[in-house]
């Protein structure tokens, strides 16, 4: 099995490169199942029913979320009835949406995607230790083919995390801080890991904001709105192969212009 997973895309530079690249990705990979991170689509904050729409219909099979899930308020009755989108797990147990899912691969395989949020820094309801046992118990009873995206500030968590599920999820992917990482592997246990997949969206950018926005900001101290950058715009994700027993054979990183 062939499962690409797309990191956080951003505003309309990154739903461009996905819309842009996405489709001929799939066929040109063989892919099988793609998950994307759609946390910051709607113009660098949160995602909207009508953008989690369209990141579909470009070609990923389930959406995963983070901190920002609630920053558009028309989000949280669409997460109520979608199937294919998660918010992490670890928010308050009456928000609506999931935090697992079941998606379909290309020949009907199961997928299960479980997000989370790193309890460093990000301040969850709940500590992702408290309920990620029962999370991968729950979608490893409906299929040996389980994706972790966790969404969290801190690396040494994500580390730590990854070495806790080895053997018992097909990956840990990590997303939110926008610059891909240069540790992806397979632990010993079978699971692909990376820190960070990295930000689909504007390179040239400081992670997605208007860089001289970004600067100004940490010369004069002042606080301003943020606009998404639109300069440089690049696709970043992860390639994942996988056994027929479903532990991973080797994590792959992508990283693509999406303006050549």
């Amino acid at each position: 099995m062939r499962l690409l997973f797309v990191g956080d895309v951003v505003g309309r530079p990154g739903r461009d490169a996905v819309e842009a690249l996405l489709p001929d990705l799939r066929e040109r990979l063989d892919i099988d199942a793609c998950i994307v991170n759609g946390e910051n689509v709607a113009n660098g904050v949160g995602i909207t029913p009508r953008l989690a729409e369209r990141l579909l219909a470009a070609g990923a099979d389930a959406l995963t979320l983070g901190n920002h899930a609630w920053r558009r308020e028309e989000i949280g009755p669409y997460l109520s009835t979608s199937a294919t989108i998660v918010r992490p797990a670890n928010f308050q147990s009456e928000s609506p949406g999931r935090g697992l899912t079941v998606v379909e691969a290309r020949d009907g395989t199961p997928v299960a995607v479980v997000n989370l949020l790193g309890t460093l820094f990000l301040d969850p309801a709940h500590s992702m230790w408290e309920v990620v046992d029962g999370l991968v118990e729950e979608a490893r009873a409906r299929t040996p083919v389980v994706v972790v995206d966790v969404h969290a500030e801190a690396t040494s968590e994500k580390v730590a995390l990854g070495w806790y599920l080895d053997g018992k999820v097909t990956a840990v992917v990590g997303t939110h801080t926008h610059v891909p990482t240069a540790d992806g592997r397979v632990l010993p246990g079978g699971t692909a890991y990376i820190t960070d997949v990295g930000m689909t969206g504007p390179r040239g950018g400081v992670i997605g904001v208007d860089r001289e926005q970004a600067v100004r900001g940490f010369v004069t101290h002042m606080r301003e709105q943020f606009q998404t950058s639109d300069d440089d715009p690049w696709l970043m994700g992860v390639l994942i192969r996988a056994t027929a027993r479903m532990r991973a054979d080797s994590i792959e990183q992508l990283l693509l212009p999406a303006v050549r």
